[in-house]
């Protein structure tokens, strides 16, 4: 079965699976029947996964448990910081999160995987492929259940930076100061670029008193979303990485405390979101950067041959650090880099 035609197989099935679970959801639950979460999220509110993915998520699970599932939104900062937003969820200070795989470099030798290498996938159907069929996402799911936590990311799509200054040399990249996060942070850094972590509630501050010339939050409704094209008026490709970059986090002990029919619906509705938002990113990234470009005078501009070309030496490096972190992480690569030899993208 050719990949595309495995894929549209593994939607159906999932669609169904989820239309099947609808059909047990028992009518007019009682309020002790009313199971309420609090989930912490590292989206500012004005940012476009805050809705698009997060609000979204919390209404099709009202609708299709019938009001016994309610997700309580606190926006990134309101509870905990960022930083400490899977602490919280693992410990059950809240039952649930959404997060980078930024955030957790530390507690797992595949997100930097998760996040994103440079230069590994080139469309978004590639990395839904590794991530749903070839078992990526079920390694990160067995590795993050070690924490008690139940790991289920968002969507995959592409990050693309924003600066201040269009990019016309290696000496201007060099010159920067750019927001950055997870694997791209190093990579930003060993191209030769200053690379440095910054909240996504404190971006727009950072941005607009110099603190950084340019930025990554997404490609194109990030930097909409969250106003950063009023002061960075370069949009720059081609993309940095494709990666999994948010993701839904659970306590597993209230997962588990979940009746079996919502939490069933929980999961499948989980899986069925990763497919769509995945897919509705890439729509929206196309008309949100046409917009940006004729309400904003954005403009779209490619980097220069000699920065590709530190980057292609920073990615190498990249590569060879994400697969020296141990076994979990050599055969993640591995399965990765025998599905890019299979696509001809590498020897």
């Amino acid at each position: 079965m050719k990949p595309i035609r495995k894929l549209l197989s593994c939607v159906s099935v999932a669609a169904v699976a989820v239309a099947m679970v609808f059909a047990l959801i028992p009518l007019g639950a009682s309020a002790s029947d009313v199971t309420r979460w609090r989930v912490q999220t590292h989206w500012p509110q004005a940012s476009s996964s805050y809705n698009d993915s997060l609000v979204f998520l919390k209404e099709r699970l009202e609708e299709r448990t019938d009001g016994r599932l309610i997700l309580e939104l606190y926006e990134a900062g309101s509870l905990v910081p960022t930083s400490d937003i899977f602490d919280a969820t693992r410990r059950g200070v809240v039952q649930m999160g959404t997060i980078s795989p930024a955030y957790v470099l530390d507690r797992s030798e595949l997100a930097g995987i998760a996040f994103g290498l440079p230069n590994a996938f080139r469309d978004v159907w590639e990395a839904i492929y590794f991530w749903q069929i070839l078992g990526f996402e079920d390694m990160l799911r067995e590795d993050f259940a070690r924490y008690g936590v139940y790991w289920s990311t968002d969507k995959v799509y592409a990050t693309e930076m924003v600066v201040k200054e269009p990019i016309e040399s290696l000496r201007d990249f060099e010159a920067l100061n750019i927001r950055s996060s997870g694997t791209l942070q190093r990579f930003l850094t060993d191209a030769g670029a200053a690379a440095s972590m910054i909240p996504g509630e404190e971006l727009y501050q950072a941005l607009s008193t110099g603190v950084v010339d340019g930025a990554h939050w997404g490609a194109a409704q990030g930097a909409y979303s969250m106003s950063l094209y009023e002061i960075a008026k370069y949009h720059v490709r081609p993309p940095l990485n494709l990666g999994g970059i948010d993701v839904f986090i659970i306590n597993q002990d209230a997962m588990d405390n979940l009746p079996d029919d919502v939490r069933e619906i929980l999961v499948q509705t989980l899986k069925e979101q990763f497919y769509y938002r995945s897919i509705e990113y890439q729509y929206k990234e196309e008309i949100t950067l046409a917009r940006a470009q004729q309400e904003l005078g954005v403009e779209v501009t490619m980097l220069p041959d000699d920065v590709l070309a530190a980057m292609n030496e920073a990615a190498a490096k990249i590569w060879d650090n994400e697969r020296n972190k141990g076994e979990l992480a050599a055969e993640a690569m591995d399965r990765l880099e025998g599905f890019l030899r299979e696509l001809g993208y590498i020897d």
